[in-house]
């Protein structure tokens, strides 16, 4: 277990190194001066050279990824162009909207999707299961941000039983609960979909395998063997799929901040690029990779230490 996991976290380390030279060199090649797009048409040549020299701009290409890549290596995301404040205090700050809303979003697909797969595959073939079926493939192929302007005009323009926009009043937990609801199901429906199939799927190979007609020829009642021993084992794909999932829920909750009004590091971004404010772009977007990158590591950790089998994938 040793072994794997040295292995997967230096595949980690890896990754969000090449992530970090793509991300640089990408915003490199975003076309237009940065200084001329954030000062406006009436900036005069010492205005623009000057906000140059503060982003750093006005250094070699080379010189410029080197000193990235040593202070994100020291922690140091760069400052904020407008503010001066560290961008790394302001993406510390936004961070606890967006995981907090991944978190729940995660919940919804968690609470709906097993319990809707682990019945289809009980219930196999009836027309709940067709029903279910139905229900999990338009779940996949509605995209969150659709959703999520359904949820809003329905429930708080509409039907206005829940808030429309905002994060809630701070303190108040309970404002700050029923501001989660809406945007968090819109990210976390669509996985409700990819749960459920996956589920099922695994829930119909378990119930095939000779342990389980052992267990029904001594027996045992169907309800124990299907909650105590099959869905233990068919689960542990779902468990691997999670690190993916939070990657992906956590680029649905942009389009949910920006629908809904909520502070969070997709806001963040959405504003910084409207600005041309690259230091919060990359430091945001930075924090984002890591973020994916950790949770995949540790739905691959968890999956090989749940089925020893898991670690000859590597």
């Amino acid at each position: 277990m040793w072994v794997y996991t040295a292995r997967r976290l230096g595949l980690a380390i890896v990754i969000i190194s090449v992530a970090m030279a793509m991300l640089f060199f990408m915003i490199y090649l975003v076309p237009g001066d940065p200084a001329s797009i954030a000062l406006g048409p009436r900036a005069t040549p010492e205005m623009k050279e000057a906000l140059r020299a503060k982003m750093g701009l006005d250094k070699p290409v080379v010189v410029q990824f080197f000193n990235f890549f040593v202070n994100v290596l020291r922690g140091d995301l760069g400052v904020d162009v407008w503010s001066n404040r560290s961008v790394s205090i302001i993406v510390v700050e936004s961070l606890p909207y967006t995981l907090v809303l991944t978190a729940v979003g995660l919940g919804w697909a968690i609470l709906l999707g097993v319990p809707m797969g682990c019945y289809s595959a009980i219930r196999r073939n009836t027309w709940l299961d067709k029903i279910s079926g139905v229900l999990s493939v338009s779940a996949i192929a509605v995209p969150s941000f659709i959703v999520a302007l359904y949820c809003l005009l329905l429930f708080a323009v509409e039907w206005k039983v829940l808030p429309a926009i905002g994060a809630g009043e701070q303190g108040d937990y309970w404002d700050q609960f029923t501001h989660l609801i809406l945007p968090s199901f819109a990210i976390g429906l669509g996985w409700v979909g990819y749960l459920a199939r996956l589920v099922r799927a695994s829930m119909l190979e378990i119930m095939g395998e000779n342990f389980i007609r052992t267990a029904r020829a001594f027996g045992l009642a169907e309800r124990t063997i299907v909650y105590r021993y099959a869905l233990k084992l068919a689960i542990l794909p779902t468990v691997a799929l999670m690190g993916v999932g939070v990657g992906n829920l956590l680029s649905g909750a942009v389009f949910a901040e920006i629908v809904f009004a909520r502070p969070g590091i997709g806001k963040l971004v959405y504003d910084a690029v409207i600005t041309r404010n690259y230091p919060v772009v990359m430091g945001a977007v930075l924090v984002t990779t890591a973020l994916f990158v950790l949770c995949t590591l540790l739905a691959d950790l968890l999956a090989a230490w749940l089925d020893p089998r898991a670690r000859a994938a590597l």
